[in-house]
């Protein structure tokens, strides 16, 4: 198994039961989790960055959650229009996003 060298949690509200609903959810973590998925694809990182759905971090008001290890580098309210940013500036120029850190 190949270890990546960050990974990228997205809450996408997902429940045990499979059902998915939640603060997260209604802000498209989902297409979130998914164009993070496109980034990484798009800019060749497969090997270096995982990207993984999570339920809930329990910090709804600050949905959409995305947190980067192992940086330990935690953003809110994350939009689709904030991921090529956070993949530009922090996946592959080692600078977390200050505006969306929490």
């Amino acid at each position: 198994m190949n270890k990546p060298k960050r990974h990228i949690f997205v809450c996408t509200s997902s429940r045990p039961n499979g059902q998915q609903k939640g603060m997260c959810h209604t802000k498209e973590g989902v297409n979130i989790m998914m164009k993070f998925i496109e980034e990484v694809e798009d800019r060749d990182l497969g090997g270096e960055v995982f990207v993984t759905n999570t339920g809930c971090f329990g910090i709804c008001e600050k949905g959409a959650i995305v947190v980067v290890y192992p940086d330990n580098v935690w953003y809110g309210s994350v939009s689709v229009d904030d991921v090529e940013e956070i993949m530009e500036k922090h996946i592959e120029g080692g600078s977390p996003v200050a505006r969306l850190e929490i």
